[in-house]
């Protein structure tokens, strides 16, 4: 499992200490543990959860690394973050950036500070809100995946994104968003970063959105 992440990572370009490994392995096997009570995943063992769940969450955190290299008090928000595949990845791999993972059911709140405490982290804070009727409030990068259409899911998300800052969306496949609501959200569609995952012939796609400076 360590050479699929570290693997995956140099295909990233995204520099994985040997801690981070660990820790990453080691929250697939929390993952594990919880899955059948918590309806985390339907993986069939510990590899697919790595393979499947947490090299999407790297893919992720390589695209967000440059942004938040040189700087300080780095923020990210995970939106609707469930079991923390993405939000939880990103803060393992980075642990010099602030991570917010946003959820709205309390079980999986409790699951992902009890995965917090257990692997020691830090830089993550669990927020339990549900977009749309409480604020968050500001990041320089938003992360979603797994929450709807992309078109429904931009208004709950825009707000929490800073002025110059970042929203990257998981997509199975691509698409554009809606000129006009883009513009209403003082939103850009940046062009889709297309990967595939280890093991996958499909093409996934991370669609970016950068927030105008000036608003």
């Amino acid at each position: 499992m360590q050479k699929k992440l570290l693997d995956f990572a140099a295909k990233l370009k995204l520099n994985l200490t040997e801690n981070a490994v660990a820790l990453l392995v080691q929250y697939a096997d929390l993952v594990w543990q919880k899955k059948e009570s918590l309806n985390l995943t339907s993986v069939a063992d510990q590899e697919e959860i790595i393979t499947r769940h947490i090299c999407d969450g790297l893919v992720a955190a390589a695209f967000i690394a440059p942004h938040a290299k040189g700087k300080t008090n780095f923020s990210v928000a995970d939106m609707g973050s469930g079991a923390g595949y993405i939000g939880l990845t990103v803060a393992i791999a980075l642990p010099h950036i602030q991570v917010s993972l946003v959820e709205s059911l309390e079980r999986r709140c409790a699951f992902l500070n009890w995965v917090s405490m257990k692997l020691g982290l830090k830089n993550v804070t669990v927020v339990n809100i549900r977009l749309g009727q409480q604020t968050v409030g500001t990041f320089d990068a938003v992360t979603e995946r797994a929450m709807g259409k992309l078109n429904d899911i931009l208004p709950l998300v825009a707000p929490a994104v800073k002025a110059g800052g970042n929203f990257v969306a998981y997509q199975s496949m691509k698409g554009e968003a809606d000129k006009n609501l883009l513009m209403h959200l003082q939103l850009q569609e940046q062009r889709a970063l297309a990967y595939n995952l280890p093991g996958e012939n499909k093409e996934r796609y991370l669609a970016v959105f950068s927030k105008n400076g000036h608003c």
